[in-house]
């Protein structure tokens, strides 16, 4: 377990030969260098797990490596701290970001920046790594930083076109703002608890502040603004859908185990602060069930294969914040975990296909690809069928209908909650299924032009099987072991629940597993069976609106750009010409003044020079003797 800060540190060291070694490297040495660095972190993520479990269950274990300053007694260690939670976190994203990395290998083969590509690549999975392992919120927060630095640099990775600066600049921007709420929450914090090491922060917060407490509600919002800053949830969601601008890799790496699941974690980890602030976990509840439904309706209208994804990706991490905001944390970190698998299945899917037909993203240009690639279709299948929670052969059945259950039997649930999962979970089906449809089966509309190898292959593949089999470590009360929760409880305490009769748990399971095959049965009408009827109904006056205004995101750029972008650049022209900017104009005058005067000094004489060294000389003197 000594061995632990190698986990983080190998893809740290893979960046640094990236960086310094790129022009002398071979691109044949740059994916083994990328590649291998996250491998052998995944490897030993598994050895060290492996030995957690056999020889310290239930225990939790600490690391220190350094003091990392002392400054009027306050000395924040680097510290690394493995439980069950951080364990889970940090297993999936290793092994998915090297299966991610892995196919990136021929991916990204004949692009610009390769070498530049996986040195970002890799600083992304070490500070992400950083951030899960970390014993402290300081710590945490370096790496919380860390990611959304690479995430702006992976988003603008093809910076020659304009609108993907633009799509890493809104993305860096608007998590911005939830970042400085969760800084601000860390000041809070410190001061009025005297600590930012996360146990310790957590016995005293429960020691000192009674539940809903001015502080206590102040400290968790503040986190929660963070958390929705990064996992992309109501009301900063808007940047994650501009973020498809990136390489398909990169989409996968930020949408399924990485930076958008960091908000998730946040609250997990600090879930005593949430518990002691129920107003603000409610409000994680109901942040989770609007986002969910919001994003599930955008999902359903557009037409770039990557955005369907995207939005998808906002609505699965609102199933998570509804199962934070009931208590449900276990069931929170067993949907990240299936999420994880099935998500990153479906953006290097759509990743061979948009290849495949010379960079088209739009679904209504493919069609019929299910006979030129079988392997892709049959492995994207998979993975729309467990994000659709297709009920007992999928991962994310099991995951999903755990939060469903929560969502109406824990002690902070209720049927509006669980209503609201229950049409999202129709809506999932409907738009996961219209992106098979749309995309494998009917008329072919283009040819294959590359077909994937074997370092493509091999990922869809075991992330095909994971995305099956991921699900049966949590089985439902009735039909097997409950294996996770088990496994997580030492970290995470299991959920307050109330009575509910077995006549309404029937009901609720039986809902659980018909609305996405209900789901699933709508979209075979609708883009299969009878598309014309789809067409309309858009076509009508009130669903093109409707279209429209799901398409655009519910408005929200709109609504950001009207009345804050332009009210904001609007003062900035009116005060551009203040008297404040005499204070800072002043210094630039000053020196063109004495630049002016001093240009006529420099003559080329060298008498003059001489004259003017020997009176210096004379003047400090005449200074050092007064003195």
């Amino acid at each position: 377990m000594e061995l632990l800060w190698l986990i983080p540190a190998f893809p740290f060291a893979g960046f640094v030969l990236l960086v310094l070694a790129a022009d002398r490297l071979s691109r044949k040495w740059i994916p083994l260098i990328g590649a291998g660095s996250v491998g052998i972190s995944a490897i030993l993520s598994v050895y060290i797990v492996s030995l957690f479990i056999l020889t310290r269950p239930g225990e939790a274990y600490c690391l220190k490596l350094w003091t990392w300053m002392q400054i009027s007694g306050f000395s924040p260690p680097v510290s690394l701290y493995l439980d069950e939670l951080s364990a889970v976190m940090m297993i999936v994203v290793a092994v998915v970001s090297f299966l991610i990395h892995v196919y990136s290998a021929e991916f990204m083969a004949e692009e610009e920046g390769y070498s530049r590509f996986f040195a970002y690549m890799n600083l992304f999975v070490g500070f992400m790594l950083t951030l899960v392992l970390a014993e402290n919120l300081l710590l945490l927060y370096l790496g919380w930083e860390g990611v959304g630095l690479c995430s702006y640099l992976l988003i603008g990775f093809w910076y020659k076109d304009r609108k993907n600066v633009l799509a890493a600049n809104k993305a860096f921007i608007v998590t911005r703002v939830g970042d400085a709420a969760m800084a601000i929450g860390l000041l809070l914090l410190f001061t009025q608890l005297g600590s930012l090491d996360i146990q310790e922060m957590m016995r005293r917060a429960s020691h000192d502040w009674r539940p809903g407490s001015p502080v206590a509600v102040a400290s968790a919002a503040l986190l929660l603004g963070g958390a929705v800053g990064k996992s992309a949830q109501l009301p900063l969601q808007v940047w994650l859908p501009d973020a498809m601008a990136g390489p398909t890799p990169v989409s996968a790496l930020i949408h399924a185990a990485t930076m958008v699941t960091a908000g998730v974690y946040l609250i997990a980890r600090t879930y005593l602060l949430f518990t002691i602030a129920p107003a603000v976990q409610s409000l994680v509840a109901a942040i989770g069930a609007a986002t969910l439904l919001i994003a599930g309706f955008s999902a359903l209208t557009q037409w770039d294969i990557k955005r369907v994804l995207a939005y998808s990706t906002i609505s699965q991490i609102g199933y998570m914040f509804l199962a934070l905001g009931v208590g449900a944390w276990v069931a929170a970190v067993f949907h990240f975990m299936t999420h994880a698998f099935f998500k990153a299945l479906l953006f290097l899917g759509a990743g061979v296909v948009i290849q495949g037909l010379g960079e088209e993203h739009d679904m209504y240009k493919m069609g019929g690809l299910r006979t030129q690639l079988p392997l892709t279709f049959w492995t994207f299948l998979i993975g729309a069928a467990s994000l659709s929670a297709l009920p007992f052969v999928t991962a994310g059945f099991y995951s999903k209908d755990l939060i469903l259950f929560f969502s109406w039997s824990s002690g902070k649930g209720s049927p509006w909650l669980w209503a609201a999962g229950l049409m999202g979970s129709l809506i999932t089906g409907i738009y996961a299924f219209r992106m098979v449809f749309l995309t494998f089966f009917g008329k072919a509309k283009g040819t294959i032009g590359k077909r994937p190898g074997m370092s493509i292959k091999i990922p869809l593949i075991i992330l095909a099987v994971l995305s099956v089999i991921g699900g049966f470590l949590q089985m439902p009360d009735e039909t097997g072991p409950a294996l996770f929760s088990d496994f997580m409880h030492g970290a995470l305490p299991a959920v307050a629940t109330i009575s509910v009769s077995s006549a309404a748990q029937e009901i609720r399971f039986a809902c659980a597993m018909a609305a996405p095959l209900i789901g699933i049965l709508l979209a075979w009408v609708f883009f299969l069976g009878k598309p014309a009827a789809v067409r309309s109904l858009v076509e009508s006056r009130a669903g093109e609106i409707l279209r429209r205004f799901w398409f655009s995101g519910w408005g929200f750029d709109l609504m950001y750009d009207v009345f804050f972008l332009r009210t904001f650049l609007r003062i900035a022209r009116v005060n551009a010409g203040d008297f404040m900017d005499i204070a800072f104009q002043g210094p630039a005058v000053l020196s063109r003044i004495l630049n002016a005067v001093l240009v006529p000094t420099q003559s080329g004489k060298i008498r003059w020079y001489a004259a003017g060294i020997t009176l210096g000389a004379v003047v400090m003197m005449w200074i050092v003797l007064l003195v």
